[in-house]
Protein backbone atom coordinates (compact mmCIF):
# COMPACT_ATOMS: atom_id res chain seq x y z
CA UNK A 1 0.00 0.00 0.00
CA UNK A 2 1.25 3.16 -0.96
CA UNK A 3 2.29 6.17 1.66
CA UNK A 4 -0.49 8.60 1.94
CA UNK A 5 1.04 10.79 4.91
CA UNK A 6 4.41 11.25 6.81
CA UNK A 7 5.02 12.30 10.38
CA UNK A 8 7.90 14.00 11.51
CA UNK A 9 9.64 14.59 14.90
CA UNK A 10 10.74 17.95 14.96
CA UNK A 11 14.43 18.64 17.07
CA UNK A 12 17.03 17.11 15.15
CA UNK A 13 14.83 15.94 12.45
CA UNK A 14 13.08 19.25 10.67
CA UNK A 15 15.83 21.94 12.46
CA UNK A 16 18.88 22.13 14.16
CA UNK A 17 17.51 23.31 17.36
CA UNK A 18 20.30 22.23 19.99
CA UNK A 19 22.22 25.10 20.12
CA UNK A 20 18.84 26.99 20.95
CA UNK A 21 17.77 24.03 23.60
CA UNK A 22 21.41 23.89 25.30
CA UNK A 23 20.91 28.39 25.91
CA UNK A 24 18.18 27.74 27.87
CA UNK A 25 19.18 24.58 29.31
CA UNK A 26 22.16 26.55 30.39
CA UNK A 27 20.27 29.68 31.44
CA UNK A 28 18.44 27.61 34.17
CA UNK A 29 21.50 25.96 34.95
CA UNK A 30 23.30 29.23 35.88
CA UNK A 31 20.41 30.28 37.71
CA UNK A 32 20.81 27.40 40.50
CA UNK A 33 24.59 28.26 40.68
CA UNK A 34 25.91 25.20 37.98
CA UNK A 35 28.57 26.03 35.42
CA UNK A 36 27.19 25.61 31.29
CA UNK A 37 27.56 22.37 30.02
CA UNK A 38 28.85 22.37 26.02
CA UNK A 39 26.16 21.55 23.41
CA UNK A 40 27.00 18.56 22.61
CA UNK A 41 26.56 17.10 26.02
CA UNK A 42 23.48 18.55 26.12
CA UNK A 43 22.26 16.98 22.85
CA UNK A 44 22.92 13.08 24.43
CA UNK A 45 19.90 14.25 27.12
CA UNK A 46 17.29 15.39 24.04
CA UNK A 47 13.96 14.02 23.06
CA UNK A 48 12.12 12.57 26.21
CA UNK A 49 10.35 15.85 27.10
CA UNK A 50 11.12 18.89 28.90
CA UNK A 51 10.78 17.78 32.62
CA UNK A 52 13.34 14.57 32.15
CA UNK A 53 16.04 17.20 30.58
CA UNK A 54 15.81 19.52 33.51
CA UNK A 55 15.85 16.27 35.68
CA UNK A 56 18.92 15.27 34.33
CA UNK A 57 20.69 18.88 33.49
CA UNK A 58 19.88 19.96 36.38
CA UNK A 59 20.04 18.11 39.10
CA UNK A 60 18.79 19.15 42.90
CA UNK A 61 16.45 22.17 41.17
CA UNK A 62 12.55 21.32 41.60
CA UNK A 63 11.29 20.15 37.97
CA UNK A 64 8.78 22.79 37.92
CA UNK A 65 10.52 25.71 38.59
CA UNK A 66 13.61 24.52 36.39
CA UNK A 67 10.49 23.75 33.45
CA UNK A 68 9.55 27.50 34.01
CA UNK A 69 12.64 28.88 33.80
CA UNK A 70 13.17 27.18 30.51
CA UNK A 71 10.04 27.99 28.87
CA UNK A 72 10.53 32.03 29.62
CA UNK A 73 13.97 31.96 28.29
CA UNK A 74 13.60 29.68 25.30
CA UNK A 75 10.19 31.75 24.33
CA UNK A 76 12.67 34.72 23.46
CA UNK A 77 15.71 32.74 22.16
CA UNK A 78 14.53 30.05 20.45
CA UNK A 79 13.35 31.66 16.96
CA UNK A 80 16.90 33.30 16.42
CA UNK A 81 18.88 30.24 17.08
CA UNK A 82 17.17 27.16 15.34
CA UNK A 83 17.95 26.93 11.60
CA UNK A 84 15.82 24.01 9.37
CA UNK A 85 17.98 20.85 8.95
CA UNK A 86 19.74 20.51 5.77
CA UNK A 87 17.68 19.83 2.46
CA UNK A 88 14.21 20.17 4.45
CA UNK A 89 12.82 22.83 3.20
CA UNK A 90 12.60 22.46 -0.45
CA UNK A 91 11.69 18.52 0.47
CA UNK A 92 8.80 19.10 2.89
CA UNK A 93 7.30 21.67 -0.10
CA UNK A 94 7.43 18.89 -3.04
CA UNK A 95 6.24 16.58 -0.70
CA UNK A 96 2.99 18.75 0.02
CA UNK A 97 2.92 19.67 -3.69
CA UNK A 98 2.61 15.96 -4.45
CA UNK A 99 -0.12 15.53 -2.05
CA UNK A 100 1.15 13.90 0.64
CA UNK A 101 -0.73 14.41 4.28
CA UNK A 102 2.25 16.14 6.44
CA UNK A 103 2.54 16.47 10.17
CA UNK A 104 5.05 17.01 13.14
CA UNK A 105 4.88 15.23 16.61
CA UNK A 106 7.14 16.52 19.12
CA UNK A 107 7.87 15.98 22.42
CA UNK A 108 8.75 20.26 22.78
CA UNK A 109 6.23 22.20 23.66
CA UNK A 110 3.43 22.43 21.36
CA UNK A 111 3.13 25.98 21.30
CA UNK A 112 6.68 26.35 20.94
CA UNK A 113 6.85 23.99 17.63
CA UNK A 114 3.92 25.57 16.14
CA UNK A 115 5.72 29.05 16.58
CA UNK A 116 8.95 27.23 15.01
CA UNK A 117 7.15 25.69 12.44
CA UNK A 118 5.44 29.05 10.82
CA UNK A 119 9.06 31.12 11.80
CA UNK A 120 11.05 28.42 9.38
CA UNK A 121 8.55 29.11 6.56
CA UNK A 122 7.02 25.66 6.75
CA UNK A 123 3.12 26.78 8.49
CA UNK A 124 1.62 26.36 5.48
CA UNK A 125 2.54 22.59 4.49
CA UNK A 126 1.38 20.55 8.02
CA UNK A 127 -1.51 19.88 8.85
CA UNK A 128 -1.07 19.04 11.91
CA UNK A 129 1.88 20.17 14.69
CA UNK A 130 1.44 18.18 17.65
CA UNK A 131 2.86 17.81 20.96
CA UNK A 132 2.16 15.96 24.43
CA UNK A 133 -0.11 18.71 25.31
CA UNK A 134 -2.58 17.56 22.53
CA UNK A 135 -2.74 14.03 24.20
CA UNK A 136 -2.55 14.45 28.15
CA UNK A 137 1.01 15.07 28.31
CA UNK A 138 1.83 11.82 27.48
CA UNK A 139 4.92 12.10 25.50
CA UNK A 140 6.99 9.84 23.50
CA UNK A 141 7.84 7.06 23.02
CA UNK A 142 4.09 6.43 24.12
CA UNK A 143 2.44 6.26 21.06
CA UNK A 144 -0.24 8.27 21.78
CA UNK A 145 0.71 11.44 19.80
CA UNK A 146 1.73 9.32 16.93
CA UNK A 147 -2.25 7.40 16.52
CA UNK A 148 -3.46 11.32 17.04
CA UNK A 149 -1.69 12.36 14.28
CA UNK A 150 -2.92 9.14 12.25
CA UNK A 151 -6.43 10.05 13.41
CA UNK A 152 -6.25 14.01 12.64
CA UNK A 153 -4.58 13.10 9.03
CA UNK A 154 -7.31 10.56 8.15
CA UNK A 155 -4.90 7.83 7.41
CA UNK A 156 -3.70 3.92 8.71
CA UNK A 157 -0.66 2.99 10.26
CA UNK A 158 0.11 1.52 7.21
CA UNK A 159 -0.22 4.53 5.03
CA UNK A 160 2.04 6.78 7.36
CA UNK A 161 6.03 6.76 8.38
CA UNK A 162 7.60 8.64 10.86
CA UNK A 163 10.67 10.17 10.25
CA UNK A 164 12.88 10.70 13.64
CA UNK A 165 16.43 10.93 14.59
CA UNK A 166 16.55 9.03 18.18
CA UNK A 167 15.41 5.72 19.73
CA UNK A 168 12.36 7.42 21.40
CA UNK A 169 11.07 7.80 17.51
CA UNK A 170 11.79 4.08 17.01
CA UNK A 171 10.17 3.06 19.91
CA UNK A 172 7.18 5.36 19.41
CA UNK A 173 6.79 4.20 15.52
CA UNK A 174 6.83 0.38 16.78
CA UNK A 175 4.11 1.10 19.31
CA UNK A 176 2.29 2.80 16.77
CA UNK A 177 2.80 -0.01 14.40
CA UNK A 178 4.11 2.56 11.88
CA UNK A 179 7.03 2.51 9.25
CA UNK A 180 9.64 4.79 10.92
CA UNK A 181 12.99 6.01 8.55
CA UNK A 182 16.16 7.95 10.07
CA UNK A 183 17.84 11.23 8.86
CA UNK A 184 21.27 9.93 8.76
CA UNK A 185 22.42 11.81 12.06
CA UNK A 186 20.40 9.80 14.28
CA UNK A 187 21.54 6.97 16.38
CA UNK A 188 20.57 3.71 17.88
CA UNK A 189 20.71 0.98 20.04
CA UNK A 190 20.52 -2.72 19.57
CA UNK A 191 17.34 -4.01 19.22
CA UNK A 192 15.92 -0.38 18.31
CA UNK A 193 16.50 -0.62 14.89
CA UNK A 194 14.25 2.20 12.51
CA UNK A 195 13.10 -0.04 8.96
CA UNK A 196 15.10 2.18 6.80
CA UNK A 197 18.12 5.24 7.91
CA UNK A 198 17.81 7.69 5.17
CA UNK A 199 21.23 8.83 3.24
CA UNK A 200 19.98 12.77 3.01
CA UNK A 201 16.98 14.09 3.94
CA UNK A 202 16.28 14.32 0.33
CA UNK A 203 16.11 11.06 -0.21
CA UNK A 204 12.15 10.92 0.69
CA UNK A 205 11.49 12.78 -2.54
CA UNK A 206 12.59 9.49 -3.90
CA UNK A 207 10.78 7.23 -1.58
CA UNK A 208 7.68 9.35 -1.18
CA UNK A 209 5.94 9.82 -4.52
CA UNK A 210 2.83 11.16 -5.59
CA UNK A 211 0.23 9.86 -3.96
Amino acid sequence: MPFRAALFDFDGTLADSFAAIASSTNHVRLSYGLPPLPEAEVRGYVGYGLDKLMADLVPGAPVDEAVARYREHHARTMVAETRLMPGVGDTIRELARRGLKLAVCSNKRVEFTRELVVALGLGDYFAHVLGPDDVGDRAKPDPAMLLEGLTRLGVSATEAVYVGDMVVDVRTAHAAGVPVWFVPTGTTENGEEPDLILTSFDQLLDLLPFS
